[in-house]
C-alpha cells in the first residue's frame, strides 16, 4: 500500500504510518509450553492439545513443546513409548496445529524407524501438514562423578542431518536439548538466515542450574538471533528429574520471558525489526574473519 493510494496529508504522516506498519507487521508471538509429563501417554497428549489451545487463544502464531512430552524421559522409557512417525502423538499434534492455525514445534517424542530408536521433533504447519521432522543429532552421554551419569547411546541412535522450516514470520533452526551445547549447529543455523532458534529439552538438576540459561543465552547473543527452550515441568517424584524454566532469549541476550518450575504457558512478542536493528548496530556476520576460519555444513538437507 503506498501514501497515495491512501492519500496521506501531510506526506510526513504517511511516512509515520507506514512505518508503524511495517514494524507491527516484523512481530508475532510465540508460546512456550512447559508440559507435565506422567508415565499416561494419552493423558499427555490430552494435557498438550488443551495448552496449544490456550497458546493460540493468546494470539501465539508459533508453539512450542518440550522434548519427550509424550512419555517420561529415560533409557528405560524409550522404546515401551516409541511410535512410528506418522502415528498416534503426531496425529495429535497435526490435528492441534490444523485446529488452532499454528505452527506447532511438536517437542519431541522416542521414534522407532527401521528397528533403531531416535529423539525426534515434528514441525506441523497451520493447515496440519508435516514440516519436518528432527531427530536428536548429539546424543546425551554424560558422566559427573557423584551427580548424574546417562548415556542416550544405549537406547538412541543419532541423527545426521540440520533441520529449518520456513514461516510467514522468519526462518527457525531446530535442536533438541543436549544439540544447544554445540555453538557449530547455532552457527550454521544462523548462517542459512534462521532468526528463532527452538530448543525443545529436558536438562536435569545438575546441569540445569549450571547450564541451561547461560547456553541459551550465549548462543542468542553469539548469532543474534532468538533463542527459545521448552522443558517439561519438574517432577521430584520422577527417575530422572527435569529443571524445568522454559526460557525465551532475543538477540542481545537478555532473557524475556521464563517460566519456573511448574506446568505453565509462557509468551514472547518476536521483534524482527529489533533483532535487524541488533545486526546493524554490532555487524558482527560482515566482520567474521572468513579467510581465517570457517564453519562448514558436511552435507546438505534436513529431514
Amino acid at each position: 500500500m503506498s501514501c497515495a493510494a491512501l492519500d496521506c496529508e501531510p506526506k510526513q504522516n504517511c511516512v509515520a504510518f507506514m512505518s508503524a506498519i511495517s514494524r507491527a507487521m516484523s512481530k508475532f508471538r510465540l508460546a512456550v509450553i512447559q508440559l507435565q509429563v506422567t508415565g499416561v501417554k494419552r493423558d499427555n497428549l490430552s494435557r498438550a492439545q488443551r495448552l496449544v489451545r490456550e497458546a493460540a487463544g493468546q494470539g501465539s502464531k508459533v508453539v512450542l513443546l518440550p522434548e519427550c512430552f509424550n512419555s517420561p524421559y529415560g533409557t528405560s522409557f524409550f522404546s515401551m513409548y516409541a511410535e512410528r512417525i506418522p502415528g498416534e502423538s503426531t496425529q495429535v499434534l497435526s490435528e492441534a496445529a490444523k485446529e488452532n492455525q499454528v505452527y506447532l514445534v511438536g517437542g519431541s517424542i522416542p521414534e522407532e524407524d527401521g528397528g533403531k530408536l531416535y529423539n525426534s521433533c515434528t514441525v506441523f504447519g497451520p493447515d496440519g501438514d508435516l514440516i519436518l521432522k528432527h531427530r536428536k543429532i548429539h546424543l546425551f552421554d554424560i558422566d559427573v562423578p557423584g551427580k548424574i551419569r546417562f548415556q542416550e547411546s544405549e537406547t538412541l541412535s543419532p541423527g545426521n542431518s540440520l533441520s529449518m522450516f520456513e514461516t510467514p514470520f522468519c526462518k527457525v533452526g531446530v535442536g533438541i536439548c543436549y544439540d544447544m551445547r554445540f555453538a557449530e549447529l547455532a552457527q550454521l543455523y544462523s548462517r542459512q538466515d534462521c532468526q528463532l532458534l527452538v530448543y525443545p529439552g529436558a536438562f536435569n538438576m545438575t546441569t540445569g542450574p549450571a547450564h541451561w540459561e547461560l547456553l541459551q543465552r550465549a548462543r542468542a547473543l553469539d548469532n543474534q538471533v532468538y533463542v527459545a527452550t521448552a522443558s517439561p515441568a519438574r517432577d521430584e517424584t520422577a527417575s530422572y528429574v527435569a529443571w524445568g524454566h522454559s526460557t525465551v532469549v532475543n538477540p542481545w541476550g537478555e532473557v524475556i520471558s521464563k517460566a519456573g518450575a511448574e506446568e505453565a504457558v509462557i509468551y514472547a512478542d518476536i521483534d524482527l525489526q529489533y533483532l535487524d536493528d541488533i545486526r546493524q548496530q554490532i555487524p558482527i556476520t560482515t566482520q567474521r574473519r572468513n579467510d581465517l576460519y570457517a564453519v562448514t555444513q558436511a552435507q546438505e538437507g534436513s529431514r
